[in-house]
């Protein structure tokens, strides 16, 4: 069992980024869950506890009327004087005029107004939620922020120092069975020489040595791979900068057993030694087998 457990409780106005910021503990690294009733918090905190598997946690309340209102603060105290919970509130606020904006812009119903003017949900909301933003550790003011800005400001507050954010995913896989659809980047390897045709080595596969060394034996494989790798290392602090977490690079030969899993290895094992959190996939390093094997 874990020492402490992080919990994150994310509240606030309706309409000013609960949504974002749910998505960006997510990313962190917390299991989140959205609009759990405050009654059902101290049982799932025992089922927590009893598993030790969970360490960050994020719930997202929306507090909606009185009664969820004086639950919460008399599960805040209970919550407080528990030493292995490390409880912090996140409050998001927004001026009375830009939720307003951003009702009109999403065609929504304030919940507290589903019979009248949303001025008037947002003045009753704020009533309700005039105390627990004050004992927040944390108000933001997202008025003038984008979602990225909200995004970047909850990951300064909230990530810990050994979280990593950014990943790369790495496939190999082969044109004849399509492309991978999740991929940003795909880089196709036809035009190097291909192992299939030597007959010690087409039953192996790019992760084998000799097939590896073969691949890696010609020169235009030398000139396209460190033209290739410097081109992803100059490009991925861009994607970085831009709020992505992650980028699924793909490289493509005809079967996706040789050509592309070793070129895949190699720069899979180059990003890992850049310091780039990376995870290697060879979708159909063995398709080719198990179609033989059904034959």
């Amino acid at each position: 069992m874990v020492d402490t457990l992080q919990l994150v409780i994310i509240t606030g106005m309706s309409g000013a980024g609960k949504t974002v910021a749910m998505q960006s503990f997510e990313d962190m690294g917390f299991f989140c869950i959205d609009n759990l009733p405050p009654r059902l918090i101290p049982k799932f905190w025992e089922l927590i506890k009893e598993s030790g598997k969970v360490t960050k946690i994020a719930l997202v309340i929306d507090l909606r009327s009185r009664t969820f209102f004086e639950e919460i603060q008399d599960m805040l105290v209970e919550i407080e004087n528990t030493k292995m919970i490390d409880t912090n509130v996140l409050f998001l606020d927004s001026t009375d005029e830009e939720l307003v904006s951003r009702y009109k812009e999403t065609r929504r119903t304030h919940p507290l107004a589903m019979d009248g003017l949303v001025t008037e949900g947002i003045r009753k909301e704020r009533g309700l939620l005039e105390e627990i933003k004050g004992d927040a550790q944390l108000v933001v003011d997202t008025t003038d922020l984008s979602p990225r800005q909200l995004r970047e400001i909850l990951i300064k507050e909230f990530r810990s120092h050994d979280t990593k954010m950014f990943r790369v995913e790495m496939v190999s896989f082969g044109f004849k069975y399509g492309l991978p659809i999740d991929a940003d980047i795909v880089m196709d390897v036809r035009f190097l020489p291909n192992p299939h045709y030597i007959d010690e080595l087409r039953p192996l596969t790019g992760l084998d040595s000799n097939v590896y060394d073969y691949v890696m034996s010609f020169d235009e494989t030398e000139d396209f791979y460190g033209k290739f790798e410097e081109l992803v290392v100059s490009i991925l602090p861009g994607y970085k900068k831009e709020g992505k977490t992650s980028l699924t690079i793909a490289i493509g030969c005809t079967g996706g057993q040789h050509r592309s899993v070793a070129l895949t290895k190699r720069l899979g094992d180059a990003l890992l030694k850049a310091d780039y959190p990376v995870n290697v996939t060879h979708r159909d390093k063995d398709k080719r087998k198990e179609t033989v094997n059904r034959s």
